[in-house]
């Protein structure tokens, strides 16, 4: 059976999840490359295939094209434009859309039938796009969402409480971005409440942690891509292991027209069954103006899009 996975965009974040890719056992036994920059593209595949000597698995891995996408069981896109020092993700909007227009297209012309797997940013706007232009059910479209913060904050609480983050059940969730939060009240370690085992001061600089995590490596380093990488290969596991796993992905809010980070069931059809958690009131509202945010920058699109369309009819 041929689990291919197609990347486009072989940037930090689409080579890490390849190279994380690799360095798993996973089901996947093909991965294909695409990128505008064949000869890098290139340089990339060789390097990968020099590691698989020393793989868990067999993986036929080779540069290819949207064509490729016909028989993949995931695209995943991790192309467009990098967050600078300074930008936050939602300033990169305007370009990533006009990548995408052209990307999803060419995908959906190619016949795919498999679950898109968004990583670009912003991941909670670009996943509607996705979903938007591929005109497929919204199950087959998965953005990243807030499954990278949901780590950083594991292993903020991990380190501070000296247990290990695998037994820290706790969500970030809304916008993968600035109007993220936790929601305290559902946050648990083992089966006993989170405040059990640390303050309100020490959970509030917690959040402001991760929230913030990725602009200072990004100020450090210049990127981020190793988290994001992996957190696109454990999603990609749970879709081709057919898991019924939760993770907090962007997967479609039916009650408000837009993807956004919460705990979804993901299996071998893709985002399935969204948790709606039970929040405080004061969570709720955090939610809900985390989901404006996503659905103003959804309706500046838009509107945008329409004033476009207005001005060519004009010249015409």
């Amino acid at each position: 059976m041929k689990n291919k996975v197609v990347i486009i965009g072989c940037g930090n974040v689409g080579m890490s999840y390849a190279y994380a890719l690799i360095n798993q056992r996973t089901y996947v036994n093909e991965l294909v490359l695409i990128d505008i920059n064949k000869d890098k593209t290139l340089g990339e595949v060789m390097d990968l295939n020099h590691t698989l000597a020393f793989a868990p698995s067999k993986i036929d891995i080779k540069v290819g094209d949207y064509n490729d996408c016909k028989d993949a069981k995931i695209v995943a896109i991790a192309a467009g434009a990098n967050q600078n020092v300074g930008e936050t993700r939602m300033d990169l909007i305007d370009k990533n859309n006009k990548v995408f227009e052209n990307i999803i297209s060419e995908v959906v012309k190619s016949g795919f039938n498999g679950i898109y797997l968004i990583a670009t940013n912003p991941v909670d706007v670009m996943t509607y796009i996705t979903w938007n232009h591929a005109k497929c059910d919204t199950s087959k479209v998965i953005g990243t969402g807030t499954t990278l913060d949901t780590a950083r904050l594991k292993y903020e609480i991990g380190i501070r409480t000296n247990i290990n983050p695998k037994n820290v059940h706790a969500y970030v969730i809304g916008e993968h971005g600035d109007s993220e939060f936790v929601p305290w009240s559902n946050a648990n370690i083992g089966l006993q409440n989170i405040r059990d085992f640390l303050s309100s001061d020490e959970l509030e600089e917690i959040c402001n942690n991760v929230k913030n995590a990725a602009y200072e490596i990004i100020e450090k380093k210049g990127n981020t891509s190793y988290g994001i990488g992996m957190s696109m290969v454990r999603i990609t596991n749970a879709i081709l292991g057919d898991e019924n796993l939760i993770l907090p992905i962007s997967s479609y809010d039916k009650n408000n027209d837009v993807f956004v980070g919460g705990p979804t069931i993901i299996n071998n059809s893709g985002a399935v069954n969204r948790i709606y958690v039970r929040l405080t009131d004061a969570e709720t509202i955090k939610l809900q103006q985390s989901i404006d945010k996503i659905k103003d920058a959804i309706n500046s699109l838009k509107d945008k899009e329409n004033n476009h369309i207005e001005e060519e009819i004009d010249i015409i």
